[in-house]
This record gives structure tokens, sequence and C-alpha cells, in this order.
């Protein structure tokens, strides 16, 4: 087994001395490890052992997602609900990964095709009116169906599709459900609509969701996982489907869902 070591490089001088003896201690096991810096040096790499919080942990999953790699996730950030382990528990995530003898999770992942590309989200993806400069808008209006049938217009700060992982981010904020991640189902939100029966929508991962934009002199910003990739001032669609892909975890059979969510809840609110 080859394990890789990727961390928040906010935190430079202290994630390099974990990083040392979390080399030191695997190297100890006969299993090797490096560091890893991007996604290039992903290659031969079967777990990747994720150190930071949930944005750290969204940096690389899509690619991880691609190569088939494990992720590994250890909180050094503040929510880290992607996490499966504390700080507290790192020797113990060390000792569960040397052992082998741990268990994984696969979490669904969006298939986005919008402007020409195509992206991957273990999140969601965020559709939603420009906020500066001369782009600026109040609102936009944009339309979804839901394999060709319409799901609503919405004049709105924008939309927000999620999956069941991405339940408890930003459409949790926005006033959408939350989901267990084994629903085979995606939730689309909607971002203060200026319409009392614009709701979020829950819906089947095997759907195929159309999002268009009519353009009223207004520009648009597109995020997957947080990421902005790109501003549109016009697009035809974006279509949003249930990847082929999905990012694996492993976990330690030790924490049930719904105590993570009401621990996690609980910290969002002090």
């Amino acid at each position: 087994m080859k394990v890789g070591i990727y961390f928040n490089k906010n935190y430079l001088p202290d994630n390099l001395k974990l990083a040392a003896r979390l080399k030191e201690k695997l190297s100890g096991s006969g299993i090797e490890c490096r560091v890893v810096c991007a996604a290039e040096d992903l290659s031969g790499i079967d777990v990747l052992m994720v150190l930071g919080g949930d944005g750290t942990i969204l940096t690389m999953a899509a690619e991880c997602a691609r190569r088939g790699i494990k992720i590994m996730g250890i909180n050094y950030g503040h929510m880290g609900f992607l996490a499966e382990f504390e700080q507290d528990k790192l020797d113990d995530a060390v000792d569960l990964l040397c052992s082998g003898n741990y268990s994984t999770e696969r979490r669904s992942m969006l298939s986005i095709d919008i402007g020409g590309k195509n992206y991957l989200a273990l999140n969601d993806l965020v559709i939603q009116r420009s906020t500066y400069g001369k782009k600026f808008s109040n609102t936009i209006n944009l339309s979804a169906t839901i394999d060709g049938s319409l799901v609503d217009n919405y004049l709105s700060d924008g939309i927000i599709v999620s999956t069941p992982t991405g339940s408890t981010a930003y459409s949790l904020a926005a006033g959408g459900s939350v989901l267990t991640p084994d629903i085979s189902a995606f939730i689309l939100t909607p971002l203060c609509a200026h319409s009392l029966h614009s709701r979020p929508i829950v819906f089947s991962d095997k759907s195929v969701l159309n999002i268009y934009y009519h353009k009223e002199n207004t520009a648009v910003n597109v995020s997957v996982d947080g990421i902005v990739v790109g501003e549109f001032e016009s697009f035809a669609e974006a279509k949003v489907t249930k990847s082929d892909f999905y990012t694996e975890f492993i976990t330690s059979n030790n924490i049930n869902f719904f105590d993570k969510l009401l621990s996690k809840l609980s910290k969002w609110s002090r």
C-alpha cells in the first residue's frame, strides 16, 4: 500500500512537522508514503491522508475519485463533516490504516456539464448572481427541469444542487434538508427565491436535472465544491447527473451519522 499525505498549506510549519511524524510511523510499519502537494503527485497512491477541514478534503476529492484513491480525513479544520477522525484520534487512525482492518464508504458525486466543460462535485454546484463590479445583479432568472418536466422558474439569488454529502453544507444554511449519505437522491435548493412556492426539492439521483439561465444583462458565478469555475454572462444550460465516479472514504465504523450530525451542528451554533 502506498499512502500520500496532503495538508492545508495555511498551517505549513505545524503540518510539515505532523507529516514528518506520520511518514516515520507509516514507514515503521512497512508502508511507503510521501507528501502530496497537488493532483499531479497522486500517481501510484492508494490512500490519501488529508489533514485539514472540509475545504481541504474537497480540494482533492474529485481528483481522488477519478483515480480510485481512498481518502482518510483527519479534522484539523473547523467543522470537519467529511473527516472521519478528529485530531486526538490521529494515532488511532494511523494504527487502523496500518492494520488494514478498516471499512470504506462510497459517497455519490455530481457530474456537471456547463460551458462546454465537465466537472465533478462531492458537495455541490452553486449558480448564483454576481455580487461585485459592473456585473453586479440583485437577482437572476433561472429555471429547472427534471427529466424534461418543469420544476420551477426561480427569480432568486441562485440555485444550489447538492449531493447527500453536501446537504450539510451550503444547502443546509440556505434552508435545505439533511440527506443521509446512503440516500440515492440529490437536493435542489433555491437561494432567497422571490416566491413563496419555491422550496427545496429532493429528487432521484437517477434523474437528469437541467438548469437554464434567462439572460437579462446580468452575470452569474458558477462554483463547484466551493471553487468558482467561471463567470458567465450567458449559457444555454447546465446539465447535472449522477457521476460514474464516487469518493471513497476510510471509516472506523465507530461513528453514527446522527451522532456526528448533532455534534457538528451544535458546534456550528456556538
